[in-house]
């Protein structure tokens, strides 16, 4: 139910823009509460276990809850990679002629919007 409910609602959002740590982390909030409280919403047990062993997949032995942290730098990266293999799409393509007309990459030109400023961000982890 985790990741397939409270996970999915912001994979959107998360696919769009680089979200702040303020929204990501009540959004993991409610998810760690969904996970061990269910129903309950006074109830005061700690957790089971450390939720940072929850993300682990399956085979890892966690339970494989997505890490929103990672699925949102992964879900901006895939920006990235459409615009260095020159996607035969219309954004790509508007990118490469207004903003990167000699063909560089733009390792230090930052120009854009506010949305491809925070693609930009992850150029270090992409390359």
């Amino acid at each position: 139910m985790t990741n397939v409910v409270l996970s999915a609602l912001p994979t959107f959002t998360m696919g769009i823009y680089l979200l702040p740590k303020t929204m990501v982390k009540p959004i993991q909030m409610f998810r760690k509460h969904c996970l061990w409280r269910g129903s309950d919403i006074n109830c005061k047990q700690p957790p089971k276990v450390a939720w940072k062993l929850v993300w682990n997949s399956n085979e890892n032995g966690g339970l494989g809850v997505q890490n929103l942290y990672t699925e949102n730098e992964s879900l901006l990266l895939k920006y990235l990679h459409k615009f260095f293999n020159k996607s035969d799409i219309s954004q790509v393509q508007l990118f490469w002629n207004s903003h990167y007309t000699n063909g560089n990459i733009p390792i230090n030109n930052r120009k854009g919007s506010f949305w491809w400023k925070d693609v930009l961000k992850f150029l270090g982890s992409f390359l």
